[in-house]
């Protein structure tokens, strides 16, 4: 490695003790791109060798969009969000705890001198319980609407016990987001909101969230360094907030008030994300 890695590990080292639990959601092009792979797959080693636990939980939205695709299986939309039928959810259980929970884990078990990792997905050991989710909606006129996106499922138990005896292991779990509903039935979960729950229950040090933004903007499109989570329904109600940033906050906030130490919301396409999250440097939005 070089220098610079060197010294952020030197800077991750004085910031977060040895046996924190650092719980990090890996998606976006951080995940696509090959190089992206290779500095985020570092930065799980470096966080192994210097005794911080890492947890990781991935998405894999496109991957399943792309297979689903070459399988020429049309999907359904409602409000703009897929509808999760048993053959969507055979085909994204396919790839998320097949292909891409594979290359992740293989790829961090390559390294020397750790344990390595485990691919593990909600099904593993009841590890992520979870019920149907739902929706409701108000019109104009006031009147609800439940909506109904099939097999996708909000957490309700996280077994902590598993991962606990994973991570004295050393070992690094690699979670797919795919849980486990009444009667075993596989529910696609959203990777933020899984790994908020993995968070939670595990009372994390900290919460990494990889996306494709530098972190929150302002309405001048400028980086807000730290957010309260007491202040997020004011920065939705004043139009700071808007589209798919809302649920990632939501998340966020809600880890925080549930435990988690803080919460980074961050850019996964800068070299070495996940060690300059930890390194105390201004990077990404901290959620406190």
């Amino acid at each position: 490695m070089g220098s610079d890695v060197d010294d952020l590990i030197t800077l991750v080292k004085s910031n977060i003790p040895a046996g924190s639990i650092v719980v990090i959601k890996y998606g976006g092009h951080a995940m696509e791109n090959d190089e992206l792979k290779k500095f985020f797959c570092d930065d799980i080693a470096s966080l192994c060798k210097i005794g911080i636990l890492p947890i990781i939980v991935h998405g894999g939205g496109p991957q399943i969009k792309k297979m689903l695709g070459n399988l020429n299986i049309e999907s359904k939309f409602v409000q703009g969000l897929r509808v999760t039928d048993l053959k969507t959810m055979e085909i994204a259980q396919m790839v998320l705890c097949g292909a891409i929970n594979k290359e992740i884990v293989s790829r961090i078990s390559s390294h020397e001198n750790i344990r390595g990792a485990i691919g593990l997905c909600g099904l593993d050991g009841r590890l992520i319980q979870a019920k149907i989710a739902k929706k409701t909606i108000i019109n104009e006129q006031g009147e609800e609407t439940v909506i109904d996106f099939g097999l996708v499922g909000e957490p309700t138990i996280v077994n902590t016990d598993l991962l606990r005896d994973l991570v004295a292991l050393k070992l690094v779990p690699v979670i797919a987001p795919v849980g486990s509903g009444d009667g075993g039935q596989s529910l696609n979960i959203n990777a933020d909101t899984a790994a908020g729950a993995v968070a939670e229950a595990m009372k994390a040090d900290k919460l990494l969230l990889l996306t494709d933004v530098t972190g929150v903007l302002n309405k001048e499109k400028q980086l807000i360094p730290t957010i309260t989570s007491t202040s997020l329904s004011t920065l939705i109600e004043d139009g700071t907030i808007t589209g798919g940033m809302i649920p990632k906050l939501e998340t966020a906030t809600e880890s925080v008030l549930k435990g988690v130490g803080t919460v980074s919301i961050m850019d996964g396409r800068v070299k070495h994300a996940v060690l300059r999250a930890l390194s105390g440097e201004i990077f990404g939005t901290k959620i406190i």
